[in-house]
């Protein structure tokens, strides 16, 4: 047998063997009474399942089976020349291979795996497709991780074929193309290329990967936090020679599975990055506060964009931009879009709470509270408040800005950030005035919106109004409006999760002239829709659906969009009936969506 053939029997053993069950049956006497139970060691810890008197045969020879196939391996693998790690010093750029792979992947084996991680898996292990496979996203979702994981999995003679190449701003793709022609000479199959848009001539020679390397049936990754320079490759280079799995997004049932993080609180105030799992959490996250959330979207966004624009069609596509690059204002211009479009969320949230009922139920609530009765809310300066509120957009370096940021610079900003998946329009809609339509943008990761908010409203408790109050009264009015913010950032995610789930489908808000549905889910196909109220409230009460049994607006809905299939209110409370309108739980509905 030659060294091919004892390598495709080697992966041929490996799994066999993982196909069959680990261990041992040990038997137990009770009462005169045997019973056998099938006994084996996962994760450090002794497992015993009991199995059945009809099964007993059937598993014995499935153990003998596997602890003969074990002994054909190790005898098989003895033979085979130990793997090596390539010379680096063969290599131009940062090659891992080998061993050093495994060391790499080790400390991620206990990582649950993110629910795109299938994708992934399929490229590597599925037949040849002339395609590369692009892994990219922003800073902390997981694509590294990801890697690792697949590292994690390979068998050895996988492994003694899989290569890592790290790239850094140095390399040029003429050295990685040297590279990959040693790696294939090799017999390297299968090769990822990490942050390789940091090679500022990627984008225009990309196509290198697909038409040389994967053509020849070598399986290449690419990724990196650089979302948009991919798109443009996409666009100019690969075209249909690629494959994208975008990892930005992070919807609650995975923020809750993978991190092992409960709760939509939680949710609301740290979700939207990857970048711990477990315990302690909120002590480490990337939005754990205003400085880690600021330099997230400085070094995560705002130079992701700058650095894609520069490095595309020879800094050819800055259009309206080009000013505020070349005086080196375009990073802090992309920080106040995405501050501003927080600032916004937050301004509507207070002032819309103020003239509607929101607010007026907290003020109504401070007024009526039991312990710590306040008027505070009906005392302060709302123009006041609101305008200080505006002029903290212009804090930031607004002395050294030489470019004013007008409507047509934030225009092509928000384009890039919808393109990151960072933003997303929830339509609004009206109801009986058809022709009016506005919208609300959703910021995907809630962690980031929530600091940024929490910031503004501790800053709104400057004013000389709230200076006055004690401690306790400032506490409780603080934790009140956040509370509101905390309410409609819920709606938001809600409604976010609902319509990326549901694409043949039109999720939107649908405002009367008093009142509204919070969330709409129409099926054109059906003719049907769904409506819906969300509350951040654990508590059930009557007024909660008070517009879902309005006779005038549901008949309006249903002339509009056809028979109302169902009414729900999504509340972080138990799931139960009343009255006829059907109370979920919000977290149990998230983890519903796919």
């Amino acid at each position: 047998m030659d060294l091919s053939e004892m390598q495709t029997r080697v992966a041929e053993l490996e799994q066999q063997i993982s196909n069959l069950p680990a261990g041992s049956i040990t038997k137990k006497t009770v009462n005169g009474m045997e019973y056998f139970y099938h006994r084996w060691t996962e994760n450090k810890k002794r497992r015993e399942k009991y199995i059945p008197a009809d099964e007993l045969e059937n598993f014995r020879a499935q153990i003998e089976r596997r602890k003969e196939l074990e002994q054909e391996l190790k005898a098989l693998k003895k033979q085979l020349p130990k793997a090596k790690s390539a010379n680096p010093s063969a290599f131009t750029t940062n090659v891992r291979t080998g061993e050093a792979l495994r060391s790499f992947a080790a400390s991620v084996r206990g990582y649950r795996r993110r629910e795109c991680f299938r994708q992934l898996h399929d490229f590597v292990y599925g037949e040849p497709q002339n395609k590369v496979f692009i892994l990219y996203g922003l800073r902390r979702t997981g694509k590294t991780t990801m890697i690792r994981q697949i590292f994690a999995e390979m068998s050895d003679t996988e492994l003694a074929k899989a290569a890592f190449i790290q790239i850094t701003a140095k390399d040029t793709l003429a050295d990685v193309n040297r590279d990959l022609k040693l790696l294939e000479a090799q017999g390297f199959r299968y090769v990822f290329l990490d942050e390789v848009t940091l090679m500022e001539d990627f984008i225009e020679g990309a196509a290198l990967f697909s038409d040389v390397f994967a053509a020849c049936g070598m399986k290449i990754v690419l990724s990196g936090t650089d979302s948009l320079g991919f798109l443009f490759t996409e666009d100019e280079q690969l075209y249909d020679r690629c494959i994208l799995l975008h990892t930005t997004f992070i919807p609650y049932r995975e923020f809750e599975s993978v991190l092992g993080v409960h709760g939509i609180n939680e949710y609301i105030r740290y979700g939207g990055t990857m970048s711990l799992g477990g315990v302690h959490y909120n002590e480490t996250s990337t939005f754990a506060s205003k400085e880690s959330t600021d330099e997230y979207v400085d070094t995560a966004i705002a130079r992701n964009i700058q650095h894609s624009l520069r490095c595309y069609q020879y800094e050819g596509h800055f259009r309206h931009l080009r000013d505020l690059y070349e005086k080196g204002e375009l990073t802090s211009a992309i920080n106040r879009v995405v501050e501003d479009i927080n600032h916004r969320f937050t301004l509507e949230v207070l002032s819309q709470d103020w003239k509607s009922h929101d607010l007026g139920i907290s003020a109504s609530n401070l007024r009526r509270d039991r312990k710590n009765p306040t008027d505070i809310l009906d005392r302060i300066d709302l123009a006041l408040v609101t305008d200080s509120l505006r002029k903290l957009l212009e804090i930031r370096n607004k002395a050294e800005q030489t470019v004013k940021l007008d409507d047509v610079h934030a225009a092509e900003i928000k384009e890039y950030l919808d393109l990151l998946d960072l933003t997303r329009e929830i339509d609004m809609l009206h109801l009986p005035d058809v022709s009016t339509k506005s919208g609300r943008t959703v910021i995907a990761q809630p962690g980031l919106r929530y600091a940024q908010a929490d910031a503004l409203i501790r800053s709104l408790l400057l004013d000389e109004t709230f200076s006055a109050l004690s401690l306790a009264e400032r506490t409780a009015v603080q934790q009140r409006i956040l509370t509101e913010i905390k309410g409609r950032m819920l709606e938001d995610i809600v409604l976010l999760e609902t319509k990326l789930a549901n694409p043949k489908k039109q999720v939107f808000v649908l405002q009367f002239p008093v009142g509204e549905f919070d969330m709409v889910v129409f099926d054109p196909e059906a003719g049907s829709c769904r409506i819906f109220e969300i509350k951040h409230s654990e508590e059930a009460a009557p007024q909660q659906y008070r517009h879902l049994i309005d006779e005038q607006k549901c008949a309006q809905t249903e002339h509009r969009y056809g028979p109302i299939t169902g009414k729900f209110v999504l509340y972080r409370g138990e799931s139960q009936v009343i009255d006829g309108i059907q109370y979920q739980n919000v977290e149990e509905y998230l983890r519903s969506l796919a």
